[in-house]
């Protein structure tokens, strides 16, 4: 038999009897009460959910009595069970040697006698087996009409569940900490801080700002509430204060465990993007759309933009620099590894990204060569069961239907294998058509890449490198500038540096893909003359998107 002193959660009840109460802890409780037989919540923090079933099952706190007007409220006992531990509980003996899932739902079927929560923790993997599943179906009928009120929960942080049980069981998501629940997370780590001697006003300040409170909690969104103690530790003892930098560079570590999401850093602001004033204007419209003021004003939330066009020219980089300019967290989902082997997988992985990105809003999430992720839809049928398909729908639902401030930047190089409801007006705010740079882009990007390596620009005559360098994209210039470093640097060992002349040289050796890809780039600005809104305002007579009058590609 198995008391409550092996049991850890105790304390994490404690914690959350004060803590701002979560929407799924609200949906738990009316399940709960209106004795719903099987509930299955999907969380990875078994330690905070069990606290507040804990909280649920017992229901002596004042402060949830009076949120949910109940003033009476027969206690049940709350009991847990793991295939490790067997069954554990503070308030009654159970049966600790009961490891078998079989096992351990007969005797929650015939051998409890009295109310109770009984959490059944990572019980996932036991539904493959039939007799199991079947098991787990019979508690339904026992349950009904007993004296002795049990509800089981199924806590997992996968969702694996049998077609069979679909129908009785109740799902229930238990979100990551909100920023309210961080705050309040911040405040005790900084009121336990504020003892020390020699670092206490550091964290006397944090305890006496609102807004520095509102920074550091921010900055942890995304992370888990064991997590986000972990890294305010971290950073507690390292920094002797709560260094926001540390936190995000703890973050970054965490969320790249999920193997979807990548947390990106930069520095490239937008003056590192050469050229694309109309994207860059639409931009700085949307800047501070994401505050309450905004929303007050009557402004939806921003849903994001689409870019398509030529390859080299930008894409990637743009969404790169506006993370750094709106100093929001960019988040690049790798579509390819959200397809998974198991049954289900791909779709849960989707929705699991979904759910980090909306966690660390407000934050920009950044899909990149969009078409080469979502390729197959239409043929998936056949060829991967739908599978392509049914993670597809699930992220253009979202898209269409999310209100959290996460910004989608979409970037795609060949509009031919893009869904067509992926193109309808709601899925996107913009879709820009970013063709090759013109002549004052390309003399800006010029410019750019010779100041990033150390040359000064006046000594470059910019006019003849942009004559010469008609046709190239943004990438290719950048090629352009290290080609003639690396011959002059070979000429020279060192002491030669590159020229005018030997910049226009090395336009010789690279070919540009105006020429190699002449039709298809051609195919592209005729799509988008009509679909598309320009990134920029074009000139080298091509200013119509090749029409019949203008010499396509020929530049």
């Amino acid at each position: 038999m198995t008391s409550a002193t092996e049991n850890p959660v105790p304390e994490a009840a404690r914690m959350a009897a004060g803590r701002p109460v979560p929407s799924a802890v609200d949906e738990l409780h009316y399940l709960i009460r209106a004795q719903y037989k099987l509930l299955y919540v999907v969380s990875p923090e078994e330690a905070r959910v069990e606290g507040w079933v804990k909280e649920l099952a017992l229901l002596d706190n004042a402060r949830l009595r009076e949120r949910w007007d109940i003033t009476n409220w027969t206690a049940r006992t709350f009991i847990t069970w793991s295939c490790s531990q067997g069954f554990r509980s503070d308030a009654l003996d159970v049966p600790g040697d009961i490891r078998e899932p079989i096992r351990a739902l007969d005797w929650i079927a015939n051998g409890l006698t009295r109310d109770a929560v009984i959490v059944l923790r990572d019980f996932h993997p036991f539904f493959n087996d039939p007799m199991v599943a079947r098991r787990v179906r019979d508690l339904v009928t026992l349950f009904d009409g007993a004296s002795v009120k049990r509800t089981v929960v199924f806590l997992s942080p996968i969702v694996k569940l049998p077609l069979e049980l679909e129908k009785d069981i109740q799902m229930v998501d238990f979100d990551l900490p909100d920023r309210e629940t961080l705050e309040d997370i911040v405040r005790e780590k900084a009121f336990a801080g504020a003892r020390s001697r020699r670092f206490g006003k550091n964290f006397q300040k944090i305890l006496e700002s609102p807004e520095l409170q509102r920074e550091v909690a921010e900055a942890a969104l995304g992370l888990t509430e064991a997590e986000a103690r972990q890294v305010f530790d971290k950073t507690s003892v390292r920094d002797k204060q709560f260094n926001l930098q540390t936190i995000l560079a703890e973050k970054k570590h965490i969320i790249r465990k999920s193997g979807i999401l990548e947390f990106y850093e930069t520095k490239l602001g937008l003056n590192s993007v050469g050229g694309l004033p109309e994207l860059k204007d639409w931009l700085q419209k949307r800047q501070h759309s994401f505050n309450q003021s905004a929303r007050d004003f009557g402004l939806p939330l921003p849903k994001g933009i689409l870019l398509l066009g030529v390859p080299g020219c930008g894409k990637s980089l743009s969404a790169k620099a506006i993370s750094q300019a709106w100093q929001m967290p960019l988040l690049r989902l790798d579509v390819g590894k959200v397809f998974g082997s198991l049954v289900g997988s791909s779709e849960e992985n989707m929705r699991r990204a979904i759910k980090t990105a909306e966690a660390v809003a407000p934050a920009i999430l950044w899909l990149d060569e969009l078409e080469k992720g979502f390729s197959g839809t239409k043929s998936s049928g056949s060829s991967d069961g739908g599978t392509t398909a049914r993670v597809f729908a699930t992220f253009l639902t979202w898209l269409q239907e999310k209100e959290s401030p996460v910004f989608v930047i979409a970037t795609a190089n060949d509009v031919s294998q893009l869904p067509p409801e992926l193109l309808r007006k709601g899925r996107f705010d913009e879709i820009f058509f970013v063709d090759l740079p013109n002549r004052d882009e390309r003399s800006a990007i010029l410019s750019i890449h010779l100041a990033r390596r150390g040359r000064n620009v006046e000594n470059f005559d910019l006019r003849k490198l942009v004559d010469a360098s008609a046709g190239y994209s943004g990438s290719e210039l950048e090629e352009v500038i290290v080609t003639a470093l690396y011959n002059a640097y070979d000429n020279g060992q060192g002491e030669t540096d590159i020229t005018t002349e030997s910049v226009v040289e090395a336009m010789k050796e690279v070919i540009p893909l105006s020429q190699t890809m002449r039709e298809r780039l051609a195919g592209m600005r005729e799509w988008a003359r009509s679909r598309a809104r320009r990134a920029s305002p074009s000139d080298d007579g091509i200013a119509d998107f090749g029409g019949d009058d203008a010499p396509r590609l020929e530049l």
